[in-house]
């Protein structure tokens, strides 16, 4: 007997078995790319932090080309001799890790891990009251230590979030910003090679050691930006609020590891 397909409950039956099927692929086919896509971020995450420390493939002075996905590894191991985990309070180091195992490890042994710290995830905490953590990765840029502190915050449309390198004073030795949304050709500039290079030199505190941060500052009296204890860069045409979260997020997340370097000039 041929069922009825006019009846109402045939067509809810089979728009739940539809979506029960559906649903099946879907999860199984995220849980067998899951594996491949934290791959790519580990890869792409290195490919940035390296960008920062002006470890890429440029040629052309408007290029921006990371090392290549089958080199990454092996570059960052070499680039990178310690990944440190921060309390934000007083910069203590509350975990360190070196070598290999620091690749992507997951082994819950090794206590709070700064390559796997969701920078998302530590703002809420610090939200709630809860102890906030800092992920900070070490290297060598020109024969100096640097410091790659990673940043978060908010632009016109969405996320935006980058990678800065430090030395010891707190002056920037190279940056890497990207987002997930802002709008092409405006907005979304903060990650072309011509903003980002304005970010070199430039200081984040004074010679007494005040944090001021960086102002990506529309109206700026130093276009070529020549002058790096302005605290300043030019702005991006048409794109002032985007320009302000850049400011915003390296003020908020870089005054954080203040404590930190004061303690690399105590000891």
């Amino acid at each position: 007997m041929a069922a009825n397909t006019d009846k109402n409950s045939y067509t809810i039956l089979f728009a739940v078995a539809m979506v029960v099927v559906v649903g099946s692929i879907l999860a199984f086919t995220a849980s067998s790319l899951k594996p491949n896509i934290e791959e790519n971020e580990r890869m792409e995450k290195q490919q940035n932090i390296l960008y920062a420390m002006g470890v890429n493939d440029n040629e052309d002075v408007s290029d921006i080309a990371f090392v290549s996905t089958a080199e990454v590894a092996q570059i960052f191991s070499g680039k990178i001799s310690e990944q440190l985990v921060l309390e934000y309070k007083d910069g203590k180091i509350i975990n360190k890790m070196t070598g290999d195992e620091f690749l992507n490890s997951k082994d819950p042994d090794k206590g709070i891990q700064p390559y796997l710290i969701d920078l998302k995830k530590q703002q809420n905490r610090a939200k709630e009251g809860k102890s906030r953590y800092l992920p900070l990765f070490v290297g060598e840029m020109e024969g100096e230590t640097v410091y790659v502190a990673p940043i978060r915050g908010k632009g016109l449309w969405d996320e935006i979030w980058g990678y800065v390198a430090l030395n010891e004073e707190m002056t920037v030795k190279g940056v890497f910003f990207d987002h997930a949304g802002e709008t092409p050709g405006l907005g979304a500039n903060i990650k072309q090679r011509y903003f980002m290079d304005d970010f070199y030199g430039e200081r984040l505190l004074t010679e007494a050691g005040v944090f001021k941060g960086i102002n990506v500052a529309k109206g700026n009296n130093d276009p070529k930006n020549e002058s790096k204890d302005d605290y300043a860069v030019d702005a991006l045409a048409g794109a002032t609020i985007t320009g302000d979260g850049v400011s915003a997020m390296i003020k908020k997340d870089l005054r954080l590891y203040l404590p930190y370097f004061n303690n690399l000039k105590t000891n």
